[in-house]
């Protein structure tokens, strides 16, 4: 067979293209299209960060809703600690703090328009809240210059046993794009299907005296405080079908002046069940089966001036849950039947943003500026009703809503003070305020309505770098940051027995100082980094035990100040294309210490590390290039031992609810058979790892996917 007239593969190293270096005073990795087609088997779009240095997202399954970003000092119970934008539109859901409704909105970016992605470390430039303490992940999608087209059809299959739990769980994705250019004018349109069921997101567990014995058809063994215990069933396998829709469509009103429109939608059903190992199910089973609806809608406009002494943006967003809505029975013998139960809804929850960016060159010197506002609504309502499954709401039994709302200011100049030597200086000053929180509660009695507050600050930022010849680069960084209580950690109610008591809702910022030292050093076709980063965090928003009267006994969870965390660490990045002929690799490995360093509220967590923050990652990612038509990759994953109470009291890992290190390794292979046709087999966890980050996660997973291009 003649070889293909198409050009050669591009460099597949993960790291190693950052156009955001040059306008940022952070640290930058990113990865692009032609780098994830060769190297990621990408079913949803947060696939995208999986090899990039000191990032995990908790991805529990194919088209999971629920997948925060960890970042170096931050693990996925911190989903406010970081910010995930696709074209400037914010995805993050800052109305709460937490790996379950807080996960970002990852469902209104179909993987197939992914231009790139790049990822700023650490809260270094004024332009971005407090809430960028971790990270900053910039999603760029494209827009088409000619007619193009695409097709993408793909299936999964895992297959998982444990305990009692045995079967296969398969998963098939269909997408498409269509989208052209005539004159001033160009669109695109994209679809994204998902069909997936996932493995047991849970185990349902009884307490085991240490003589009983273990109930018929049950699994002995510990929960993760070491105390012995009955495994008698797997609950929340989860079978969702979803589809992302999205439109843009921009506009050139002059040779500098362009107008770009965006909306999305964002459809997921998902029905959970449970299995029982000892016979019919009761009571014990009824939250890890449920039905969940959700319709997302997105808008987005922004209007961009880019040439001449001054180039300027506008962009304002909309995001808003149309519908979302949980129903959950209140026993589950068995699932099937129809019964009474609860209905959660967070219809209307949402967030608005407008941002006015200007930047302009004086001489020497880069100046930028701009003003923000955001504000976010948390309407959260769970109704009693006769039927679970199709009955309509009956009484209001709780309900938690409110709303929080952010102005800001930013400037930052960047400037060289010699030839060899370049200095950016910023600063943001936020006015944050909260106000119409309210929580009620049938039974125990509660109505509350929560007073307003406010807080407002300045969070300063310098950077200095030093290029003493074309191959090194030496970076000193250095910002403070404020990043405000959200919504939920505000307005929350514990129960405690016949009464409910409502935690202080005066939540003070975190304020965090953050510091990195980064050295560069090219190389013949690649790359080496070693970044040495500080977080100190005083007032850190954790959720911890502790009393809610003073001198009692008695502890319950809840989200507090805690006095003051602290993490130092080293990140190692390496890339290098042809280390053997063919042969692209990168690699990165990071080292931390992260330490609650004073918490008067819980003594014992002091000196302990801090919750879901492991002390070392590392990451290989290797592509052979087989010839210009077969690539073949393979990466491997790595995670030390973590915790997941700030205490560091749950001793073992290796169970449900428990946390533990792992080794994952992926394999991937894409065959180009023709110019405009792909074919790609991948597997990830390629060894079968079991293992737990308080849920079970994935086995082996097979991938086979074809892709069609115009």
């Amino acid at each position: 067979m003649p070889a293909l007239e198409a050009p050669p593969p591009p460099a597949i190293v993960i790291v190693g293209t950052r156009a955001a270096e040059d306008q940022v005073p952070n640290t930058t990795e990113s990865v692009d299209a032609a780098q994830l087609r060769v190297t990621t088997t990408l079913n949803n779009s947060e696939d995208a960060l999986r090899y990039l240095p000191s990032l995990f997202v908790r991805k529990r399954h194919i088209g999971d809703t629920q997948a925060p970003l960890a970042t170096r000092t931050s693990g996925v119970g911190a989903s406010a600690r970081s910010l995930i934008y696709a074209d400037g539109v914010l995805l993050s859901a800052l109305i709460g703090n937490n790996n379950s409704f807080a996960s970002p909105r990852w469902g209104m970016v179909a993987p197939q328009e992914i231009e790139r992605v790049d990822v700023l470390y650490g809260p270094f430039s004024a332009e971005y809240p407090g809430n960028s303490i971790g990270a900053v992940v910039n999603i760029t999608t494209r827009m088409p210059d000619e007619l193009e087209a695409s097709a993408t059809a793909s299936a999964s299959l895992q297959h998982l046993g444990q305990y009692g739990s045995d079967g296969d769980y398969p998963s098939h994705r269909l997408a498409a794009t269509l989208g052209d250019r005539a004159g001033n004018l160009s669109w695109f349109v994209s679809a994204n299907h998902i069909d997936s069921r996932g493995q047991p997101l849970a185990y349902i567990t009884v307490p085991r005296p240490a003589s009983a014995p273990v109930p018929p058809g049950a699994f002995a063994d510990r929960n993760r405080l070491g105390q012995p215990i009955s495994v008698i069933g797997a609950g929340g396998l989860e079978h969702q079908r979803q589809d992302t829709l999205e439109a843009k469509l921009g506009l050139q009103l002059s040779p500098s002046l362009s107008l770009t429109w965006r909306t999305g939608l964002f459809l997921n059903h998902t029905d959970a069940h449970a299995e029982s190992y000892i016979g019919p199910m009761t009571g014990t089973f009824s939250n890890q089966v449920y039905r969940f609806d959700e319709r997302h809608w997105m808008h987005a406009l922004s209007i961009d001036q880019d040439g001449g002494p001054v180039s300027w943006s506008l962009i304002g967003s909309l995001y808003r849950y149309g519908k979302s809505e949980q129903r959950l029975p209140s026993n589950a013998s068995p699932p099937s039947r129809d019964g009474p139960g609860s209905i959660v809804r967070m219809n209307g929850t949402g967030w608005r943003t407008l941002d006015f960016k200007a930047a302009a060159k004086l001489g020497g010197q880069q100046l930028s500026g701009g003003l923000h506002y955001d504000g976010f609504t948390l309407r959260n309502r769970r109704f009693a009703t006769d039927d679970w499954r199709s009955g309509a709401p009956g009484p209001l039994v709780q309900l938690a809503e409110g709303h929080t709302r952010t102005l800001a200011a930013w400037a930052q100049d960047r400037f060289d003070i010699a030839p060899t030597l370049t200095l950016t200086l910023g600063a943001r000053y936020e006015w944050w305020r909260a106000y119409g929180g309210r929580n009620f509660a049938a039974s125990p009695a509660l109505d509350v309505d929560q007073p307003a507050r406010s807080a407002q600050g300045l969070s300063p930022k310098a950077s200095l770098r030093w290029t003493p010849s074309s191959a090194w680069t030496v970076s000193l960084s250095g910002g403070r940051a404020l990043r405000f209580p959200t919504v939920s950690e505000l307005y929350q109610a514990i129960a405690t027995g016949p009464t409910i008591t409502i935690p202080n809702p005066d939540l003070r910022p975190e304020r965090a100082l953050s510091a990195e030292l980064a050295v560069e050093r090219k190389i013949a076709d690649g790359r080496i980094r070693l970044s040495l980063f500080h977080e100190t965090i005083r007032d850190a928003l954790i959720s911890q035990s502790a009393p809610l009267v003073p001198g009692s006994t008695t502890l319950f969870n809840y989200v507090q100040n805690v006095g003051r965390t602290r993490t130092h660490g080293i990140e190692l990045v390496v890339d290098k294309r042809d280390l053997l002929p063919r042969l692209d690799v990168s690699a990165s490995v990071t080292w931390a210490d992260p330490r609650t360093v004073s918490d008067p509220a819980l003594p014992a967590a002091e000196g302990k590390l801090i919750p879901q923050v492991p002390r070392r990652k590392a990451t290989v990612v290797a592509t052979w290039r087989a010839s210009d038509r077969l690539s073949l990759t393979g990466a491997v994953r790595y995670s030390s031992r973590l915790f997941g109470t700030i205490d560091n009291s749950d001793l073992i890992g290796h169970t449900y609810q428990g946390f533990e290190g792992f080794v994952v390794a992926d394999a991937r292979a894409l065959y180009r058979l023709s110019p405009r046709l792909n074919l790609a087999v991948g597997v990830e966890n390629l060894t079968d790892r079991r293992y737990f980050l308080f849920h079970p996660f994935p086995g082996r997973t097979f991938t086979a996917e074809i892709n069609w291009h115009l």
